[in-house]
This record gives C-alpha cells, structure tokens and sequence, in this order.
C-alpha cells in the first residue's frame, strides 16, 4: 500500500503551550501535503534539562496538553499522529519519555516508554544520566495500522539493533526513531545509524528530530529522515529549525527488500565461546 508520511522537525523550548502550539501548525502543514501518517520529535512538549522547572510542567498523561492536543489534532484532520514522545508523570511519581499513536477518531491507538536511557559522558564535556529522570519502559510494541505495520523507539533506543529486529521479525514495516540527538553524536553517527536499521531490517525508518539550539541550552542535531527498506535517504531536513519532510512510502517496497535479502529469514541461532587468555611458555600472554 502507498501513503504520504511526515517528519516534524521542531525545536521545542520549555513551555509546553508554546511548544503544542508549534506542533499544530507543523501538522497541520504537513496534513496539507497530504500526510496521513504525521511523526512528531521526541521531547515534543518540552525540552528542558532543568529538573526542579520539569517538574512543575509535567502532568499525567490524562492531563497532559501535549497528549490532549494531539488527540483532538489527529481527529480534526483525520490522520495517523505519531507523538515521538514527551514528559509524562507516572503514579509512583516517576516520569515515562512516553511516545502516543492516536487515530483518525482521536483516540489513542498506543504508547510506548522509551527503554534505553541516555547515561553517557561525551568527550566535549557533555553528560547526560536520562536514569536519574526517567523509568525506562519495558516492552517494544508494534501495531498494525491501516496502511503498515508499524514498530517504535525514541532517540537512543536507534543504537540498540536487537529491539528494531524484534519488531521487524513481529513483522513490522516502518521502524521510527524519533529523537533529540546531541549535536556531536549526530554528526558522527545519525545518518548511519538510521539506513543501518534501514537496511538491516529491510524496513522503512521515520525519525522525526528536534533542531537547533534550545532555550534549556542544549543543542541538537535535527536532520529529520526518512530511509526507505533498501537505505536510501527519502526526504531530509537542515540541522537547524522546524521543517516538515514528507515522503510516499510503498509497503511493497519492504516485501521486495527482504525478498532481495532475505536476512531476517536466514538468521540462526548459534553458540558463544569466548577464550580466555591462555599463559604461553616463558610467561608471555597471548
């Protein structure tokens, strides 16, 4: 099947009603093009870094304005809104980096909690521990839309291929990554990353990103993507500002990469050994 698909490129502050506010009016001008399947970065409603003025915007997720807005959007104009995530309050007072799926009936179809935190110390002086913020999800999650079948992750979940080859064995046709990559591992490895998954997995990939400089100070790579099942870059934004890229998307195109390269068929199951050093004559390792 062929459909229009949409990336959202923002560059989300810290108010959360400024921030809905941009992504209507990028939804909205990417629905105009023809997009029923609309994906917005991660961290839509609000990228900041500060924790104490985190906490006095977020809300539950049946109060949040990023998750009302989206619903009421996806049924105003009749598509398929792919929130990349956003800040949600948990009961037990922890925060979910939580990605919704609403439907043309604006109702939410799926959620899915990032899994894999951002627990890193880059060499330019950058740290960054998302596991002192957030409880990190635990379940991958694939659904079947209309038009594909569709697997997800946010930002730094890209670099763990054994969750995108899960769903793409679960039979998914578009991986998404929504993200909001640091300028420095974006230019050294975003692109690469998204066709790696791509082509790996013989899958369409939507990575929808936050760009540019935030009013918290970070800074981040935008670049919206999407790659088509072979790794080809369809449709790509700037490093800097909002943009919205839109791409069509032919689902035979899945079926014709995997039979190409029919990998995910070919897999084995195998053993490891791994050897241990073994002391040579006159005490040398090798």
């Amino acid at each position: 099947m062929s459909f229009k698909a949409a990336a959202i490129q923002m560059c989300s502050g810290v108010n959360p009603e400024k921030n809905a506010a941009a992504m209507v009016r990028l939804v909205r001008d990417a629905a105009g093009l023809g997009a029923i399947y609309i994906q917005t970065p991660e961290m839509t409603g609000a990228v900041q870094k500060d924790r104490k003025e985190l906490q006095t915007i977020l809300r539950d997720e049946d109060s949040d304005l990023i998750v009302r807005t989206a619903s009421e959007l996806a049924r105003e104009l009749s598509i398929h809104l792919h929130v990349g995530s956003t800040a949600i309050l948990l009961a037990d007072g922890k925060i979910a980096n939580r990605a919704f799926l609403f439907g043309p009936d604006g109702r939410k179809i799926t959620s899915y909690d990032k899994i894999h935190m951002f627990d890193v110390d880059l060499d330019n002086g950058e740290s960054w521990r998302e596991s002192a913020v957030y409880r990190p999800g635990t379940r991958a999650v694939v659904a079947d839309l209309p038009f594909a079948r569709l697997g997800f992750g946010v930002c730094y979940d890209v670099r763990f291929p054994q969750l995108f080859r899960a769903e793409a064995l679960a039979g998914a046709e578009i991986l998404t990554t929504p993200a909001a990559f640091t300028r420095q591992t974006g230019e050294a490895h975003w692109e690469v990353l998204l066709r790696a998954r791509a082509i790996e997995n013989g899958a369409f990939v939507i990575s929808a990103a936050q760009a540019g400089l935030h009013e918290d100070g970070r800074e981040t790579f935008g670049h919206s993507m999407i790659v088509d099942p072979w790794g080809k870059v369809l449709a790509l934004a700037g490093g800097a500002g909002e943009a919205v890229v839109i791409a069509d998307i032919d689902t035979a195109a899945v079926k014709a990469a995997r039979a190409k390269i029919p990998n995910l068929k070919n897999a084995r199951e195998f053993e490891l050994d791994v050897l241990s050093p073994m002391l040579a004559k006159g005490g040398v390792t090798v």
